[in-house]
């Protein structure tokens, strides 16, 4: 067992360091660990500009072994549309890479420096860049899929519903299908504080709401939540699902049983796959609608839940508490 020793060893240094504002990066650092991420995966684009600004920059990640070009995901991070930063999500970069795509990550602008729709705008500028570049990463961007967590599944969800941010910066790529996690879909009024801020002050607030944009056109969804969500409540990804279903959009919704919010995203990384088949449920949704038309892509080997975790790591639970208590509940 020497391996699970050393990412024990990892793990417990970055839990260890995480109190610490001066040395710890971020509360996620345990999961971008390297010996807690997948192999055979490679960084080839790094804080790439996508436009001017300080948070217009993205990251790609790709097998390390490519050959034809392969599916391209585009993975759009939450934070309640006010905080958050690409780097914390190279796991999910390096899980999907491992499983034969080309990822690729994106900084948006935040509140308060923004409001809707400014964030979604952002994304649409950052497909553009994919659109034009990608391809020179190995990614084909004709097999085009989106994916997102929380307010990053808004946004996911948002940009293949509403055409006119795309249309808007020349974005033609067809999104073959959404992938979204813990998802907003269906929170109007707004209830909330950090709601309020963000959306407040739309022109036509109910038009920012992704249940009222459903169109016989919309891509396939994917959608996953666990049920004990405190967030986003499992009755948003019910109530959506059943109007995509009633407008003929081929949804299929997965609910994982007495998970909350964090845990859907974090457990696409390897150090906790073993609690729930995010990835692979992800995988092969994206499968169905043509992400490898030629074959089953590479898959890494999923790891198995550890025996015993030594007092050093007991933390994780801790650190995901502490993660769903940065948010504030989306709706009643």
């Amino acid at each position: 067992m020497p391996l699970l020793r050393s990412l024990l060893a990892a793990l417990t240094m970055a839990v260890l360091l995480l109190p610490h504002a001066s040395q710890a990066v971020s509360v996620m650092d345990p999961f971008n660990v390297p010996l807690a991420m997948d192999g055979g995966t490679a960084k080839v684009g790094n804080g790439i500009a996508y436009a001017d600004g300080a948070r217009a920059k993205l990251d790609v990640y790709a097998p390390e072994q490519r050959g034809e070009p392969a599916p391209v995901v585009f993975f759009i991070y939450g934070g309640g549309w006010s905080r958050g930063e690409r780097g914390e999500y190279e796991f999910v970069g390096r899980a999907l890479a491992s499983r034969g795509f080309v990822t690729v990550i994106a900084d948006y602008r935040l509140y308060p420096e923004v409001r809707y729709p400014d964030f979604l705008e952002d994304g649409a500028r950052a497909l553009r860049w994919v659109q034009d570049n990608i391809a020179n990463y190995g990614g084909d961007p004709n097999r085009l899929f989106l994916a997102g967590h929380s307010a990053g599944a808004y946004n996911a969800v948002m940009q293949a519903l509403d055409p006119s941010f795309r249309a808007e910066y020349g974005v033609t790529m067809p999104i073959l299908a959404v992938a979204a996690l813990s998802g907003p879909y269906d929170f109007y009024p707004f209830e909330y504080g950090e709601v309020r801020d963000v959306f407040g002050q739309a022109p036509n607030p109910q038009g920012t709401q992704p249940i009222n944009l459903i169109t016989a056109e919309a891509p396939p969804m994917y959608l996953a939540t666990g049920t004990t969500d405190p967030i986003v409540r499992v009755q948003n990804t019910e109530r959506f699902a059943e109007r995509l279903r009633a407008r003929g959009v081929w949804v299929t919704t997965q609910y994982y049983e007495g998970f909350g919010h964090m845990e859907p995203v974090l457990a696409m990384g390897a150090m906790w796959r073993w609690r729930m088949p995010v990835l692979d449920d992800m995988v092969g949704f994206f499968q169905r609608f043509g992400a490898f038309p030629s074959g089953v892509p590479y898959l890494a080997v999923a790891p198995e839940e550890p025996q015993m975790l030594p007092d050093s790591i007991a933390p994780i639970d801790q650190i995901v508490s502490e993660l769903n208590a940065m948010f504030q509940p989306i709706e009643d």
